[in-house]
C-alpha cells in the first residue's frame, strides 16, 4: 500500500498526488517492489533489508540517493508478553523521501511534524518519532514487570515467570537495536554533508543521538533489574510451593491422630466403655482432642 504526503505550511499532510515528495510504502507487493527497484533505482538487496526484522541498522550511499536502514519497535503480543523489533528503510533523494516499512507505521502528525523545511529534516523527525516509541514501550515494560512481580509473590505456577523471561528477552532485542541505531546515527552525523544536512539538521541529529543514548541506558537499567531479580523471584515461587506442601503435610499428620484413636476402639476385642451410652461421643471427642493436640504442637513448634 502506498500513501502520499506533502509539505504544506511546514506540516506533513496526507495527499493523493503521485508526485508528492514523501511516499510511505507499507508491506510492498511484487509490483510495488518492482517500481522501487526499476523506477527509483533502489538496490534490491537494500530493499529486502528494509523488510527484514533481523537486519542491522546501516547507512549506504547509492547512486542518486541515500539509503538508511533503521530499527524500530513494533506492536507487542499481549498473550506472549513479547515486545518485538523490526526494520524500516528510508531512501532520501534530492526531491523525494521514500519510507518502506513491513507494517503500518503511520500516520505522521502532531507537533513533531510541524515547521518542516526540507526532506532531510523530515527523515530526521521520522527517526526521532520512532525513538519516542522505544521510550514509551520501555515505560510499559516497567509497569508490566511491576505487576508480574506482585503476582509472583503469591503464585506457585511458572506462568508469570515465563512472562518475565519474555520481557527480559524483549529488552535484549531492544538493546541490540538501540546499539545498532547508535552506530548508524554516528555514521550519519559524520556523513551529514554528503547526505545533505545543514547546520540545523546536524543539531537535530545530535539531539536524536542523545535521545537514543537515553533509551539505551533506560533499557539497560530495566534489563539489569529483571536479570538480578529473576533468581529471587524463582526462589519465591519455590518457597510458596514448599509452604503449601508443609501445610498439606500438617493436615495429613493431624488426621492420623484421630484415625489412630478410632482404629484402637474399632478392634474386635472387649473395651471398657463398650456398654456406655455415650461411648460414641466419648471416642469422637477423644479423636478431636488428639487432632487439636497435634495442631497445637505444630503451632508452638512453628
Amino acid at each position: 500500500m502506498i500513501c502520499y504526503y506533502c509539505l504544506e505550511k511546514g506540516s506533513l499532510v496526507s495527499c493523493e498526488s503521485e508526485g508528492s515528495p514523501v511516499l510511505l510504502i507499507t508491506t510492498p507487493n511484487d509490483g510495488e517492489q518492482n517500481i522501487l527497484t526499476e523506477m527509483y533505482r533502489i538496490d534490491e538487496h537494500t530493499l529486502r533489508s528494509a523488510l527484514d526484522p533481523d537486519e542491522l541498522a546501516r547507512l549506504e550511499k547509492e547512486p542518486g540517493h541515500t539509503a538508511v536502514i533503521f530499527k524500530i519497535p513494533v506492536r507487542y503480543d499481549p498473550e506472549k508478553m513479547e515486545f518485538a523489533v523490526s526494520s524500516i528503510g528510508l531512501f532520501l533523494f534530492q526531491d523525494r523521501l521514500i519510507l518502506v516499512a513491513p507494517e503500518d507505521v503511520g500516520p505522521f502528525c502532531g507537533k513533531p511534524f510541524t515547521r518542516l523545511r526540507s526532506l532531510p529534516e523530515v527523515m530526521l523527525k521520522i527517526l526521532s518519532h520512532y525513538l519516542g516509541h522505544y521510550l514509551s514501550h520501555l515505560q510499559v515494560i516497567d509497569r508490566i514487570s511491576d505487576e508480574l512481580a506482585d503476582k509472583i509473590s503469591a503464585s506457585m505456577e511458572n506462568k508469570y515467570l515465563l512472562q518475565l523471561f519474555a520481557l527480559e528477552k524483549s529488552l535484549v532485542y531492544y538493546l541490540n537495536s538501540l546499539t545498532s541505531n547508535a552506530m548508524l546515527l554516528e555514521k550519519l552525523l559524520k556523513s551529514s554533508r554528503m547526505v545533505g544536512f545543514n547546520g540545523e539538521d546536524e543539531e537535530l541529529l545530535e539531539d536524536i543521538i542523545i535521545e537514543n543514548s537515553q533509551a539505551f541506558k533506560q533499557a539497560e537499567m530495566y534489563s539489569n533489574i529483571l536479570s538480578s531479580m529473576m533468581d529471587a523471584r524463582v526462589s519465591i515461587v519455590n518457597n510458596n510451593l514448599n509452604i503449601l506442601m508443609k501445610r498439606l503435610n500438617i493436615i495429613t499428620i493431624s488426621l492420623m491422630a484421630p484415625t489412630l484413636v478410632v482404629s484402637a476402639f474399632s478392634m474386635n476385642v472387649p473395651i471398657p466403655i463398650e456398654k456406655n451410652d455415650f461411648a460414641f461421643w466419648m471416642i469422637l471427642c477423644l479423636s478431636l482432642v488428639s487432632m487439636a493436640g497435634v495442631l497445637l504442637f505444630w503451632k508452638f513448634k512453628k
